[in-house]
């Protein structure tokens, strides 16, 4: 008759009079559960076998000894739990770091037999062949996140990931443009198509993506507001839509007179070129959605260097809508909000740059708070 001691197990006495011990390692990675069994003369034999096993599945040395490589729980991991709650881009993004990086440096090992040591090897390969510090830090983002997977569903004990240093990249230097260069290259390119894009663009502080989703829908010109709803989305030659990645995205954002006037002479440009009835804001000139690498950055690139300013990106133009706000005084918590930044912090550490003028402004509008006090006593 079987027994269970602490719940920690299972001991039943054998019918050639031996004494078996039963305990559950977890789950492969295919669902089925996994038990791990030892043997003895005697119940106390067996028992204290068993104890030692229940502490090692306690401690995350408990493995089964199961024959999944590596590559095969990444191919079931991506097909289910990344497909089924990611965004496309997000899961075609994985897909193609495991294909091309993780499972050919570690797809044969067994998953139950990987260690820190094995990642740091594939991590230093990785370096080794001229791999970018970012690509390295994105690859041991996704196999964590792999892993983590398989611990929470009993595959594994333990995360190997989670013993490992995790890459490191420098922080990249944002290029904003100041309010001068900002005039210079609206002055640059009036007249030309991309001109009203260039200023929502600056005065806004949409993202690429939220900028060729807008439709004329999300914008009343007359109160000067348009709501973000959408982002486009460039995979493998199709571009959709879908919502925006976070709840913070979804947000409602106050024009100011200069982007409202922009939007009004888009509107009559799509008029004459007979696009009067398409739905989108800055579409191409036969009405489909902006590409990401598509035609307009040439013309950006163009104009930047008429109006004598250096070659930034074009996401520099978010950076220089939320830089131009800050050194106004606008409180970081409206950046955020405008931005769509999930939380405050990512604003405050993308524009720290910003900040120590911000309180050397400050300290000076205090110190001239009292100092008019100290006349007037």
């Amino acid at each position: 008759m079987a027994t269970r001691g602490n719940q920690t197990g299972h001991i039943r006495k054998r019918i050639d009079g031996t004494w078996e011990a039963r305990i559950d390692t977890g789950r492969s990675p295919t669902g089925k559960r996994r038990t791990k069994s030892v043997y003895g003369k005697t119940r106390k034999e067996v028992s204290d076998k068993l104890t030692r096993l229940a502490s090692q599945k306690l401690d995350g040395k408990l493995i089964h000894d199961d024959q999944t490589t590596v590559a095969d729980y990444l191919d079931l991991w991506l097909s289910g739990t990344v497909k089924q709650t990611t965004r496309p881009a997000t899961h075609l993004s994985y897909s193609q770091n495991v294909r091309i990086h993780i499972s050919p440096a570690l797809g044969r090992i067994k998953l139950a037999k990987l260690t820190p040591l094995h990642v740091q090897g594939f991590y230093a390969e990785m370096s080794k062949a001229g791999k970018s510090a970012r690509m390295l830090q994105m690859n041991h983002a996704i196999l964590r996140r792999a892993l983590s997977r398989a611990v929470k569903m009993g595959v594994i004990p333990r995360n190997v990931c989670d013993a490992v240093d995790r890459p490191t990249i420098e922080k990249h230097e944002i290029t904003p443009l100041d309010a001068e260069q900002v005039s210079k290259l609206m002055t640059a390119a009036e007249g030309e198509r991309i001109y009203p894009l260039i200023v929502v663009a600056v005065f806004s502080g949409l993202r690429e993506g939220e900028l060729f989703g807008l439709e004329w829908g999300d914008i009343d010109l007359k109160s000067a507001k348009l709501e973000v709803r959408r982002t486009t989305v460039d995979l493998n030659g199709v571009v959709t839509t879908s919502p925006p990645k976070t709840g913070k995205g979804q947000r409602l954002v106050e024009l100011t007179k200069l982007a409202v006037d922009a939007l009004t002479a888009q509107k009559e440009m799509l008029i004459a070129e007979g696009l009067e009835s398409c739905p989108l804001v800055f579409p191409n000139i036969d009405g489909t959605y902006q590409r990401r690498f598509g035609p307009f950055r040439s013309g950006f690139k163009a104009i930047l260097k008429k109006a004598g300013l250096p070659a930034i990106r074009w996401h520099d133009l978010r950076h220089s809508a939320a830089t131009l706000l800050l050194s106004t005084g606008c409180h970081p918590k409206i950046v955020q909000e405008r931005l769509g930044h999930s939380t405050i912090g990512i604003t405050m550490d993308t524009y720290s740059h910003v900040l120590p003028t911000m309180q050397r402004e400050a300290v000076d509008k205090l110190d001239s708070l009292f100092t008019k006090k100290k006349k007037r006593i």
